[in-house]
């Protein structure tokens, strides 16, 4: 997967977190939110020994179970 193809699960990965957790950011955050979720559920994916096939769909659910868990720690720090 290429560069944009990054850039768009990530787009994808933050527009679901952010629809998850009841927040309300623009694009850019949702992309950044999108692109750490993605390192987030990938290190946890892999502290947890969770073997997945590598596809887009994996790629897509592990990212956003990361932005969402980003989020919801973000939420919990600001309030």
């Amino acid at each position: 997967m290429g560069f944009l193809g990054w850039i768009v699960i990530g787009i994808i990965a933050g527009f679901i977190a952010e629809k998850v957790t009841k927040s309300n950011h623009g694009l850019f955050m949702n992309l950044g939110v999108g692109l750490v979720g993605a390192f987030v559920g990938g290190y946890l994916a892999d502290l947890l020994q969770l073997r997945l096939a590598g596809g887009i769909i994996d790629t897509m659910i592990v990212a956003t179970v990361g932005a969402i868990l980003v989020l919801f720690i973000y939420q919990k720090i600001r309030s």
